[in-house]
């Protein structure tokens, strides 16, 4: 059986890769906890100064969650289940005591884009799309840990704008805005660069770097700290959701009633 996350390391340097590149890197439940186990286990890593973040393929640095798993889905408690362990998932990567570095290609959404989005680092290549259409697709929504994440980086106004509309940022755009910091030709390219940042960083103090990481966390935790259940439940237990999930999977358009 294939592996659907990768791991390597090399010189301190560690590679994770999200390897179904025939899903477009759609992640597992499976593959958000391997990633976190590697975000936590960071410290214990025998002489670790990195963690590289990337996708197999080249279509895809990860195209959200695989979308079949959430026809398990009956209960509002599965809903909070699922959002604790993507803010567990998302807090493991961006808590992680070395730097971590995304090196993204192609499409970066939903669970992708909120990886993205919790590294240090986030460089791309040219064709880079990032976003969260899930007002187009699964009606569902993000917890207020992933949204404080999101407006910390680009601001509440563009967040609310990109949900909103449900549409996808380019690479140029991206630059812009602050979201990624430089923009490669292809997917090689991108890896290259990554392993020079890598390298560099590994030079570097690590104490100043993780104390950084650190406090930025914690501005960022102030304006999170508040109960999102209600607005949770409210999404994946509707109608409309399991109308959204029914019609992802039969790539058709979904007939919203708003309830």
């Amino acid at each position: 059986m294939t592996e659907e996350i990768l791991y390597e390391v090399n010189d301190g340097i560690a590679v994770v890769t999200f390897n179904r590149p025939q899903a477009r890197n759609a992640l597992t439940f499976g593959m958000y906890s391997r990633l976190a186990e590697i975000c936590r286990d960071a410290p214990e890593a025998d002489g670790l100064k990195a963690i590289i973040v990337c996708g197999a393929g080249d279509k895809a640095f990860a195209a959200g969650t695989d979308i079949a798993q959430f026809r398990s889905f009956s209960t509002a408690q599965d809903a909070l289940d699922y959002e604790q362990q993507m803010d567990q998932v998302l807090g493991a990567v961006e808590c992680c005591s070395v730097p971590t570095i995304a090196a993204i290609h192609g499409a970066c959404t939903g669970g992708g884009a909120g990886i993205a989005a919790a590294c240090d680092l986030r460089i791309a290549a040219a064709d880079f799309r990032f976003g969260f259409p899930i007002a187009r697709t699964l009606g569902n929504c993000l917890s207020i840990e992933n949204l404080s994440r999101l407006t910390a980086l680009i601001g509440a106004g563009r967040t609310r704008e990109i949900i909103f509309t449900a549409r996808l940022v380019d690479a140029e755009e991206a630059q812009a805005i602050g979201l990624i910091s430089e923009i490669l030709e292809d997917r090689t390219a991108v890896m290259t660069r990554a392993q020079e940042l890598a390298d560099l960083m590994s030079g570097f103090a690590p104490l100043t770097l993780r104390a950084t990481k650190e406090g930025l966390r914690r501005l960022r935790a102030k304006q999170a700290d508040l109960d999102d259940h209600d607005l949770v439940a409210l999404c994946y237990t509707s109608a409309d959701f399991k109308e959204g999930l029914e019609a992802f999977l039969a790539k058709r358009k979904p007939d919203w009633q708003g309830r």
